[in-house]
């Protein structure tokens, strides 16, 4: 019986050292009643990473209009034991450049091809990534991806960040001259050529035509309405302006506006009314009369 408590309170002593230097060490032991064998768990995921890089983006995706220049920010990670030089490259969309710069503040930018990394900082080894349209490339609405890369022999990491391209509406209202005054007579129709012009990447649709003029002026526009302008089009307008006859001479403001969902312009015009020929005719008639009679009267006080 003696030995019986014995042995019980040998084992209980084993079991609990196995406890305590499992607590103590770091790994966990295992125990079964039929075996002699201790099972311990894998080792910690940073003890067996190994040199790796690692490459993440707080904003993968930057949204900008069609032309614009896109920057985008990468942080790189070295999880190595030595001082380690990557190379840094990107790929950038078809028809599309790009440029990669230091990053973390730094400033003045400077452009940087490779990159030296210390082991075990995780901070501050960020790069600005600007990637652009080449000129004359409008890109259609969409995404676009931008892939970067870090290599340093067999060690090599990419990421992708996306450029999100929304459309640009740019429209313009003017004049082939782009002058901004013209003459009319009064109570004809005088015509004014005005042209309607899309540079931006998509269509501007249903452009509707208006004017603000004085009271009893007539505006017309020839077409009425442009159904559709495609990008990198141009309209031409004709526009018959009509004063009242008995419209005083002078200058007066009149203004074209051209309206869509997406976009309007419009021209603020000074329009100088002339008289007809006839009623100048009149004008001048009624001058000499005036002074016509003015001279009898002197004369005749004069002989007086």
């Amino acid at each position: 019986m003696n030995k019986l408590r014995a042995v019980r309170c040998l084992l209980c002593s084993v079991l609990l050292c196995v406890m305590l230097g499992g607590l103590v060490g770091g790994q966990v032991l295992a125990v079964t009643g039929n075996s002699d064998h201790a099972l311990a768990l894998p080792p910690s995921e940073e003890e067996s990473s190994g040199d790796v890089v690692e490459l993440r983006s707080d904003y993968p995706v930057i949204s900008g209009k069609s032309g614009d220049a896109f920057e985008l920010e990468v942080e790189v990670m070295w999880r190595g034991d030595e001082r380690q030089i990557f190379d840094l490259a990107v790929t950038p969309p078809s028809g599309w450049k790009a440029t990669i710069f230091s990053g973390s503040g730094r400033y003045p930018e400077v452009k940087i091809a490779a990159m030296a990394m210390e082991p075990g900082k995780f901070y501050g080894n960020k790069v600005k990534i600007k990637v652009e349209p080449l000129p004359g490339n409008m890109p259609e609405p969409g995404d676009y991806p931008v892939i970067f890369e870090a290599s340093s022999g067999d060690i090599r990491e990419t990421i992708e960040l996306t450029a999100k391209v929304t459309a640009r509406y740019e429209f313009a209202m003017r004049t082939p001259t782009s002058q901004l005054n013209t003459e009319a007579t009064a109570g004809k129709d005088n015509n004014l050529t005005v042209l309607l012009v899309n540079s931006g990447s998509d269509p501007v649709e249903n452009l509707s035509l208006i004017s603000i003029k004085p009271e009893g002026w007539d505006i017309t526009y020839e077409p009425e309405k442009v159904d559709s302008l495609a990008p990198g089009a141009t309209q031409e307008l004709d526009v018959v302006i009509k004063p009242p006859k008995e419209t005083i001479a002078g200058d007066w403001s009149v203004t074209l506006q051209a309206n869509s969902e997406e976009v309007s312009d419009k021209l603020d015009l000074r329009i100088t009314v002339l008289t007809p020929t006839i009623w100048g005719w009149v004008g001048i008639l009624i001058v000499v009369l005036v002074i016509a009679g003015v001279g009898v009267v002197f004369w005749r006080l004069g002989r007086r």
